[in-house]
């Protein structure tokens, strides 16, 4: 794999596992240029499903990729193939693991808590509820960029009125996400740019994620869960819920119904992690999003990213563990 071989103990780092918004047409082309693990796990994610997700991955279109209920089983393949591409080219085990959203079940499945078919089933079911909770055009989720959480916190509380609006992804540090009725966060969106928002951005997407629109998803999501085997993690996953690490089999149930309905706090959950002395973070998964977040959340402190998803990238990430320099 051109990667110094590991020592028997690196530094400690995290897996960090991006969600929804990372998928391209075209991704992990490269991974799999070089890595025949890539495709096989992409072989078993589609004879689960029944359907070739390699090809949609490899080939699209972009619209039937970008739908919720495909995404979501394509990007947890995507990261589970390049976890079992890094384990193949001899990368250790992290300290840590977390997934933004979707990322989530990701993280749960490398970390030997989630079965991988169960994952694919669970995910597929869970795009479709959280597509269906709310009717296409009467939800929004829009970026607020240059004002605190409290702040945007308060706009949308003064916006909502008969609606629902609330901040649903704290990405990082002046970058925060809201989500619900469209005509809410129209005027919460307003709202910000009158209270100095350096930018706002509408996400092109068909719901209002992680908001309390979605709650009907996540009783979906409750009656999916409940007959499923959870194991307690190899490596502790931090959650989006609560930036915590939880090992009994019901907490993380409970934890992975709750995010659906619920923000996601990453810039906090990140924040945990580097609390633990860990300041080597790899993305697993299409992308660079995660690792982009990073410099906002982490400030003058020190790290080190890299994106598996470039063999020059994960090589480089292997010989950084092992001492080596990276190039």
């Amino acid at each position: 794999m051109g990667a110094a071989e590991p020592t028997s103990s690196p530094p400690p780092f995290a897996l960090l596992f991006p969600g929804q918004g990372s998928q391209s047409v075209g991704m992990l082309a490269a991974a799999a240029a070089t890595d025949t693990v890539v495709r096989e796990t992409f072989d078993e994610a589609s004879g689960v499903l029944g359907e070739d997700l390699w090809q949609l991955s490899a080939e699209g279109p972009a619209e039937r990729l970008q739908l919720t209920a495909n995404t979501q089983p394509v990007l947890l393949a995507a990261g589970v193939a390049l976890w079992r591409s890094w384990c193949a080219a001899g990368g250790a085990a992290p300290q840590l693991m977390a997934g933004h959203s979707l990322g989530e079940f990701t993280a749960l499945v490398c970390a030997g808590s989630l079965d991988f078919a169960d994952a694919l089933r669970v995910v597929r079911l869970r795009g479709t509820a959280m597509q269906e909770a709310v009717p296409v055009g009467e939800g929004a989720m829009a970026a607020v960029m240059g004002l605190d959480d409290a702040r945007v916190e308060e706009l949308c509380a003064a916006a909502s009125q008969a609606d629902c609006v609330a901040a649903v992804n704290y990405n990082a540090p002046g970058q925060v996400v809201i989500a619900g009725h469209l005509a809410a966060v129209d005027r919460a969106v307003a709202l910000c740019r009158q209270a100095s928002a350096r930018r706002t951005v509408s996400l092109p997407v068909s719901a209002p994620f992680h908001s309390s629109l979605m709650r009907p998803a996540a009783e979906r999501l409750r009656e999916a869960l409940a007959p499923l085997a959870i194991a307690v993690p190899a490596v502790p996953v931090v959650h989006n819920i609560d930036a915590e690490c939880h090992s009994s089999p019901d907490q993380i149930r409970t934890a992975l119904i709750s995010q659906t309905a619920s923000p996601v706090l990453w810039s906090r959950s990140v924040s945990r992690i580097a609390a633990t002395g860990v300041n080597i973070f790899l993305e697993c998964g299409p992308g660079r999003v995660l690792c982009g977040l990073l410099k906002r959340i982490l400030g003058a402190t020190e790290y080190r990213a890299f994106s598996l998803e470039e063999p020059a990238q994960r090589d480089a990430a292997l010989r950084h563990l092992s001492g080596g320099v990276a190039a």
